[in-house]
């Protein structure tokens, strides 16, 4: 199977085929740290960290940079807010950002160079573009020349001539064109700044993206990653400034996420839906706003709701009770006359085919949803495989389950989704209790236990004692523990946190 990504430059899927033999080269633009991430945020950092992941697992070495921008206008607004130095700032939103993308599980970046480190370097572009004519210096700032760069707009499709100075370009009287940007900026009074041949003043935002990845990963790399709206201009600006500095291509793939809406509106603090992430991670667990966000691919609008948040934490209890029910029949004695056949071989050839499904989804341009379905797939082959023969399960039955659930896990771990207290203990130790009060079992193990208790519920209905069998029900039920009555007999399945 070939790998194939969508590349923003070509407008359509194309080969992955790395600068370097099972190598990939990659960066993906990071935060401005001048506040919390929101949850728009977020999602383009987990979708890239899932593309790494994912590259990795196909047994790539992956090469992953993420930058820091930790002098821009924006952290110097807040610090004037607040009234305290911009480093202040910067030095406080980056530990929050650090410990959000943790939170998150996103891996760490293999390298991750912030702008006021690499200052020189960005100076060092500054003068080569000078020196090849594609930007000019005007009372103490550098501008790029975008006209001198005959390749400008098309990342963008943008037509040179039809573009016009406003929002998204900034405006400034020293400059030749309107169009021109900013490489680096003369200092104003209050403000962070270096010395420089054109005197005291800052980078840009744009050079410190090109300037990093030129240094990490050298040009061209492999993949430039970042949501939309970092389409035009920055990454348009970053392409034509690396590769009038350097005359060589830039990037070879570039990979461009969705945004994210609330409640189907445009997140936005003037219509009060600002949600950032870590106000969501107070809520919920990691696993179930990466299970949320996988839901929908990368490339399309993402739409992010309470309404969804619940349907992906009960996705996530499906996956977490397949697991433990899995794992709680591994420890039962192996003693059943064993499945019938046919199902044994359904359930065998459901294992057999699930990975190289996955990794036809993944490879078809990172598909999360697809892949996501049959991971869900192979879980509805058990759950109905342990429905009908759990009773009867003999060592071929248990292994077969244990290999089921082990290429769950390890399929989950791809998109960074852990079950949490799979690996813990699959009954709440008061079942111990609940059955000696209620089934005057005497022993201390909680299988044993809730063994116990449904053989007593069983002997109560066939009495038609409903006290006692309510009694075996609604203890287990405060528990956390369901009885569930199928053909085969009852099974219990315990909820998620």
């Amino acid at each position: 199977m070939t790998l194939r990504l969508y590349n923003t430059m070509s407008r359509a899927k194309e080969d992955f085929s790395p600068r370097e033999p099972g190598r990939v080269l990659m960066y993906v633009c990071g935060p401005t740290v001048y506040n919390h991430i929101h949850i728009g945020n977020a999602r383009t950092f987990l979708s890239f960290d899932v593309v790494r992941r994912y590259l990795t697992w196909r047994g790539f070495e992956v090469s992953f940079i993420q930058n820091i921008t930790d002098v821009d206008d924006k952290i110097i607004r807040a610090a004037n807010e607040e009234g305290v130095p911009p480093a202040t700032i910067a030095a406080r939103y980056t530990e929050a950002f650090l410990e959000a993308m943790d939170r998150l599980g996103i891996l760490p970046p293999t390298a991750q160079p912030r702008a006021t480190e690499t200052i020189e370097p960005m100076i060092s572009m500054t003068e080569r573009l000078i020196e090849t004519g594609h930007a000019y210096e005007a009372d103490g700032s550098v501008y790029f020349s975008v006209r001198s760069f005959p390749g400008y707009g098309r990342l963008s499709r943008r037509d040179i001539d039809e573009m016009r100075s406003g929002a998204r370009v900034e405006v400034d009287e020293r400059k030749t064109d309107p169009l021109d940007f900013a490489l680096w900026k003369a200092a104003k009074p209050g403000e962070p700044h270096w010395s420089s041949p054109w005197g005291e003043g800052r980078p840009g935002w744009h050079l410190e993206c090109s300037v990093m990845s030129e240094m990490e990963l050298g040009t061209p790399f492999d993949i430039h990653g970042g949501a939309t709206d970092l389409i035009f201009p920055h990454h348009e600006n970053e392409l034509a400034q690396s590769e009038a500095a350097t005359g060589r291509p830039f990037v070879r793939y570039w990979m461009h996420g969705g945004l994210l809406q609330i409640n189907a509106e445009k997140m936005s603090k003037s219509l009060g839906n600002f949600v950032l992430l870590k106000d969501v991670l107070e809520q919920h667990p990691a696993a179930v706003v990466r299970l949320l966000m996988l839901q929908t691919h990368y490339r399309s609008p993402l739409d992010f709701s309470e309404e969804r948040l619940t349907e992906a934490a009960s996705a996530l209890e499906r996956l977490v009770n397949m697991v433990r029910l899995v794992r709680w029949a591994c420890v039962r004695p192996a003693d059943g006359p064993g499945a019938p056949p046919d199902d044994l071989a359904a359930l065998s050839q459901a294992l057999e085919a699930t990975r190289g499904r996955f990794t036809a989804e993944m490879d078809d341009d990172f598909n999360t949803a697809g892949a996501l379905a049959v991971v869900f797939g192979l879980v509805r082959h058990a759950n109905g495989f342990l429905a009908a023969n759990e009773s009867v399960l003999d060592a071929e039955g248990l292994a077969l389950l244990d290999a089921l659930q082990r290429e769950v896990t390890d399929l989950l771990a791809v998109f960074g989704v852990t079950l949490p207290g799979a690996d813990e203990e699959p009954l709440p130790r008061g079942v111990v209790a609940l059955a000696a009060s209620v089934a005057g079992y005497a022993g201390d193990d909680p299988v044993e236990a809730v063994n116990a208790l449904l053989a007593a519920r069983e002997e109560a209905r066939s009495l038609k004692d409903w006290t006692q069998a309510d009694a075996v029900r609604v203890g287990l039920q405060e528990l956390g523990v369901v009885i569930e009555d199928t053909p085969a007999g009852a099974r219990v399945s315990v909820r998620g946190d």
